[in-house]
């Protein structure tokens, strides 16, 4: 009885979440596509279409009648074309992709990554990730939005954040020009910086690092006689294409004293990007064999695994395809936005009663031609 009445309360929950998608899905097209509010790329290309979205978006899927979302369109300006009249005279930032494929794309932001984050904070457990403690942001600064996200998050918890300057596109410009001792003494000088931060007696609990990073400072500290544990670290958020199940058991055994129920450090992983936010991983386990798989921050954003020859059909559930982002926030409308990353699609559970994925890494057609520095 209690399983049977499990699977009612989820299928109760899927659809309670459906509902809310698809309420919320009219009501950002109504913002981004009428006269008064919205932004001016989305109203001139309102008169391109054969229908007005207006009536005729009822819910996601109907996103579907928009014609394909089309990368060129993030690339170059002018970026305030992306300001909604609805948001007109409040201070804008632009955010920017890493810029691995070209010319990179652009986003203009308001508040959505102090929101995306403050969402994200709910999801921290308080034994690991104190509220008042100090953070260390060892990643990508350089095109900003995480740098920003990150210290907004410390500071929502009642924090202060320390940062370590890193340029991801210099990183990039070094591996493709084959200068690997540069790169090496370029990761030695932000290592050694995060060391100095750590053992200056700020008193940081907790810190954003991509997994390479993560690794080297691990191996510094271990040369030095002490450990990430050891240092005073409890709490860990991570992110990048090199978080795999494989790596996690490593981190968890050999970088992390351990499981954090027997006293080794917490670490969960993220899935994000410039575009979408952050999606929040499910908690890893050793008896899952590390399985990560991470979901959108619904309704705020949507991911979907969809055929690599059919962006309009999903793939069936444990099944591999590419990965299609929809943005939905009053800043920021994208639909159906191909990522160049791929996975495996995950069902809905109890915490997130929508689509996740797993196994993320980049796109088997852009993978070759795609430098992935720091992550």
């Amino acid at each position: 009885m209690e399983s049977s009445t499990t699977v009612l309360d989820l299928d109760s929950a899927i659809q309670q979440a459906r509902e809310r998608l698809d309420a919320h899905t009219v009501e950002m097209v109504a913002w981004h596509f009428h006269e008064s509010t919205g932004c001016p790329f989305w109203l001139e290309k309102k008169r391109e279409f054969g229908f007005d979205p207006l009536t005729q978006i009822r819910g996601f899927d109907d996103l579907r009648k928009l014609p394909p979302f089309e990368d060129e369109w993030l690339r170059g300006g002018p970026v305030r074309r992306w300001v909604p009249k609805g948001l007109s005279g409040k201070p804008v930032f632009v955010f920017e992709t890493g810029g691995t494929t070209g010319i990179p794309k652009s986003r203009v932001v308001i508040d959505d990554h102090r929101i995306d984050y403050e969402l994200f904070s709910e999801t921290l457990p308080e034994t690991y990730f104190p509220k008042g403690a100090n953070w260390l942001m060892l990643g990508p600064s350089g095109p900003r939005r995480l740098r920003l996200a990150v210290e907004h998050l410390c500071q929502h918890r009642g924090g202060i954040c320390f940062c370590v300057d890193l340029d991801p596109r210099w990183v990039i410009k070094l591996i493709k020009k084959g200068w690997m001792e540069h790169l090496e003494a370029y990761k030695k000088h932000v290592i050694e910086q995060a060391v100095t931060i750590l053992t200056a007696g700020h008193a940081i609990q907790c810190m954003f690092a991509t997994p390479k990073l993560l690794e080297s400072l691990a191996i510094e500290l271990e040369d030095r006689g002490t450990s990430i544990p050891e240092i005073g670290i409890t709490g860990i958020f991570s992110g990048g294409t090199e978080f795999t199940p494989q790596w996690t058991r490593y981190a968890v055994e050999e970088l992390l004293g351990g499981p954090p129920e027997v006293g080794g450090v917490y670490m969960t992983p993220t899935y994000g990007n410039t575009l979408m936010g952050l999606a929040c991983g499910k908690p890893v386990r050793a008896e899952d064999a590390y399985k990560i798989a991470y979901y959108a921050p619904q309704p705020r954003a949507v991911i979907e695994v969809v055929d690599f020859d059919d962006r309009r059909s999903c793939v069936g559930y444990g099944a591999t395809g590419r990965v299609k982002l929809t943005t939905l926030t009053r800043e920021f409308f994208v639909p159906g936005f191909l990522e160049r990353d791929e996975g495996e699609r995950e069902p809905p559970y109890e915490r997130y009663p929508w689509d996740g994925i797993r196994g993320v890494r980049p796109f088997r057609g852009v993978a070759a031609q795609t430098t992935v520095g720091v992550y």
